[in-house]
């Protein structure tokens, strides 16, 4: 390991054991003004986000504000890790909630702010110290928001961007001075870290990829959920874990919900993103581009039936494809990562349900219809950390996200997230 590296890694433990220490009050009172730093250089931490992966500006500009909304959450959030008092027959009974220690954060390019701070807050708040291995594309981001803890007064080291590459993750994340690991990334690449963290008793978190149903019932509302639909599939190009991929139609609405979707879907149409009007800008790199292309011809090969095809303009961009899928379709296995989606028409309630979770996934789904038992049915059936009633899913810092199967485990966000890298101390006595 390079020596940079290492002192940066003893560094960040050395801070560990003071800032531990540190009252939950006073922690907040930092966070709070790193919070106000965030919000007030949105526009200069945007550009950077935009420069990066090329993001559409007032997307990237709204993604750093939603950190600060996010921190000031944790700033003024309950202290849920006082010690508890056990009510039992000895004179002492508690438990206490201890902070790891080092976490390692890897963290992926499409919110390359977002992403990092939703976890470190939390974890930072707690009492652990972070350090993180940005996206290769992103250590500009990375480094950036290591200069707002430091301007914001954080002692040093609780903090620390690693510019590294995946290569050197194991070895970081194998050195005795990291406790923990958070990744939010593929599938492939959250197995890969579980595994070293598995085999050197290392607690991890991850937030993996997903393939989300938006099921249109009968009874919705068609123009909102046609409006809301190709926001969730394209917003961000499409590069969200969490975005609406497979639009599940009951058949009766078919002919009367499809023409809506495909009329909001065609307003996306890609442009410059540096412009604040831009909705659609291009892909975070061409290879990403490559793969959804072959993605989207498997899919065809398969059986599926462009609807719009997906028409390449340039090495990174996109006119938006949407598709028809039918069930048995290989590519419904998959999560496609970009702006393509993917129509399937079920016959009635059960077969939409049955669509909806006969994938890996189970990260979070949409459900639209206005009938209180139908919604009831699929917030009981639907395998996915989070269902959404009338909305497209959005992380909010006041609930927890997470999600099942092979979309990861692990919570973030909300109070729940400051329990994930503490160790819980019992304490009894007479």
């Amino acid at each position: 390991m390079e020596n940079l590296i290492e002192n940066k890694l003893l560094k960040a433990d050395n801070a560990f054991q003071k800032w531990k220490n540190v009252p939950f009050e006073e922690k907040q009172k930092l966070i709070a003004k790193a919070a106000e730093i965030f919000k007030t250089k949105a526009e200069i931490f945007g550009e950077i986000i935009t420069g990066e992966m090329n993001k559409p500006i007032s997307q990237s500009i709204a993604e750093v504000e939603k950190c600060a909304l996010m921190m000031n959450y944790y700033a003024e959030a309950e202290n849920i890790l006082s010690p508890e008092k056990i009510d039992s027959e000895y004179s002492i009974s508690e438990v206490k909630y201890i902070p790891k220690g080092v976490i390692l954060g890897v963290m992926p390019w499409n919110f390359p702010f977002w992403q990092v701070l939703r976890f470190a807050t939390p974890a930072i708040l707690a009492g652990n110290t972070v350090v993180l291995k940005h996206a290769s594309i992103c250590f500009g981001s990375g480094n950036a928001i290591e200069e707002v803890f430091a301007e914001a007064g954080f002692p040093e080291g609780v903090f620390q961007n690693l510019e590294i590459g995946h290569r050197e993750v194991q070895e970081v994340l194998e050195h005795k001075a990291i406790q923990g690991v958070s990744l939010t990334g593929s599938e492939k690449a959250g197995a890969e870290v579980a595994a070293i963290a598995g085999k050197n008793i290392k607690k991890s978190l991850l937030e993996l990829g997903g393939s989300d149903a938006f099921i249109v019932l009968d009874d919705a509302d068609l123009d909102e959920a046609a409006k809301v639909g190709a926001l969730a599939r394209l917003q961000n190009c499409g590069q969200t874990c969490v975005a609406a991929k497979r639009f599940i139609i009951l058949r009766d609405i078919e002919f009367d919900f499809l023409p809506k979707f495909i009329e909001e879907y065609k307003k996306y149409v890609p442009a410059n993103p540096k412009l604040k009007e831009t909705k659609l800008g291009g892909m975070a790199r061409p290879d990403l581009a490559d793969d959804l292309e072959k993605q989207y011809q498997k899919a065809l090969d398969h059986g599926a039936e462009a609807i719009i095809p997906l028409e390449r303009i340039s090495e990174n961009e996109f006119n938006p494809g949407l598709i028809r899928v039918e069930e048995g379709n290989p590519i419904l296995q998959e999560e496609l990562f970009g702006p393509l989606g993917m129509i399937m028409i079920a016959e009635n309630d059960d077969e939409a349900l049955e669509m909806a979770n006969n994938i890996p996934f189970g990260l979070s789904n949409s459900v639209w219809t206005n009938n209180k038992e139908r919604q009831q049915f699929f917030i009981d059936e639907l395998e996915s950390g989070t269902v959404n009633i009338n909305r497209m899913t959005s992380s909010d810092p006041r609930f927890p996200f997470g999600g099942t199967k092979t979309s990861g485990y692990g919570t973030e966000l909300s109070l729940h997230a400051l329990k994930e890298f503490v160790n819980i101390k019992t304490i009894i006595g007479k």
